[in-house]
């Protein structure tokens, strides 16, 4: 149950997978690659990010970096790392919530194909109420169970509702962290709260057993608002502070500019369903806003009550370093700062 296991499962799906020292790499669309696990923090060097642009003729990479790190977006994980959670970690309304989806559904493992058999209606309408519904076809759904079916790790989890699924998770054990890639409900059972109940039901599982200390759901997605995630945050979970880095190719970086901004943001006012769009945009405001000075960057809400003490803790790459203007406006090789 490590990372060499998701590789194969993103290698099954027919993504191009690299390793690298510090990470794997996935190409997500082409010539854009992400780093993976998704919840490791990592610095690669520049030989890395050299092999990735020149050898494997990526034209972007994202990946997640500690706050310390001089380049990178102000951003966060979703994460669960509460041993204890339970009800009482929750507020009122929240629990008033899991205790009604609980009356609704019970939450257990399912057979990963049921899941990639009865997942897709629930996916879809998932996707509709995101605004992204270009963004999978049900034979991807169906490849991504499929795949992950005879591979240690993953599981998938249902909310059923008198035999019927209503509401499911993929999920995946990486060593100490359990991550959720995938998460899916139909919407005429929202109004039962079965997303609260599944949600309980699965971080509480998670967390109860051995050798799990986090459960992972998400990064700050590029192109999502800030309110997908405030549903997480009433559940128990956490934004845990990092940076996010988008490093484009040495030859395209002088193209991605303010100017260049404007006018994809200008095409996705025309064609705000495009998911493609959306994640181009996402892409250049992302590494566009990593230029910037942290104290001077947009800060994700959730991370605002914490600014100060975020801002402190981030200039102690050493006590030297940040008291050095040097330091701070050296040159890097990839990402101009």
């Amino acid at each position: 149950m490590n990372a060499a296991i998701f590789a194969e499962w993103l290698r099954r799906q027919g993504h191009h997978v690299v390793r690298t020292s510090s990470s794997y790499w996935y190409e997500v669309n082409l010539g854009v690659y992400q780093a993976f696990p998704y919840h490791w923090i990592i610095e690669p060097s520049d030989a890395e990010l050299h092999q990735l642009f020149w050898k494997h003729r990526a034209i972007a990479v994202r990946f997640s970096t500690p706050l310390r790190a001089r380049c990178g977006k102000v951003s966060y994980h979703v994460v669960c790392a509460d041993p204890s959670y339970d009800l009482p970690c929750l507020s009122r309304q929240a629990r008033q919530n899991v205790c009604k989806g609980l009356e609704h559904v019970r939450v257990e493992r399912i057979p990963m194909s049921r899941l990639a058999l009865e997942g897709w209606r629930m996916r879809q309408e998932t996707l509709e109420r995101q605004g992204r519904v270009d963004a999978e076809t049900e034979e991807m759904w169906r490849r991504i169970c499929t795949t992950a079916e005879d591979l240690p790790g993953f599981e998938a989890w249902g909310a059923i509702h008198k035999q019927e699924l209503v509401a499911s998770f993929l999920a995946f054990r990486c060593d100490d962290c359990f991550t959720l890639p995938y998460e899916q409900s139909a919407s005429d059972h929202l109004k039962d709260r079965v997303n609260h109940a599944i949600f309980f039901g699965v971080t509480q599982a998670a967390l109860r057993r051995p050798g799990v200390s986090e459960v992972f759901f998400c990064l700050e997605s590029l192109d999502a608002p800030p309110s997908v995630d405030e549903f997480k945050f009433r559940m128990g979970y956490t934004a845990k502070p990092v940076r996010q880095r988008v490093v484009f190719h040495p030859l395209l970086a002088p193209l991605v500019n303010r100017t260049s901004y404007m006018m994809v943001k200008k095409m996705l006012a025309m064609y705000r369903h495009s998911s493609a769009l959306a994640k181009v945009e996402g892409m250049f405001r992302f590494y566009l806003e990593g230029k910037r000075d942290l104290n001077r960057q947009d800060w994700p809400e959730c991370l605002i009550p914490q600014k100060s003490e975020l801002l402190a803790a981030s200039l102690c790459g050493t006590p030297a370093q940040a008291a050095n203007p040097a330091w701070r406006e050296r040159s890097w090789p990839y990402s101009p700062c």
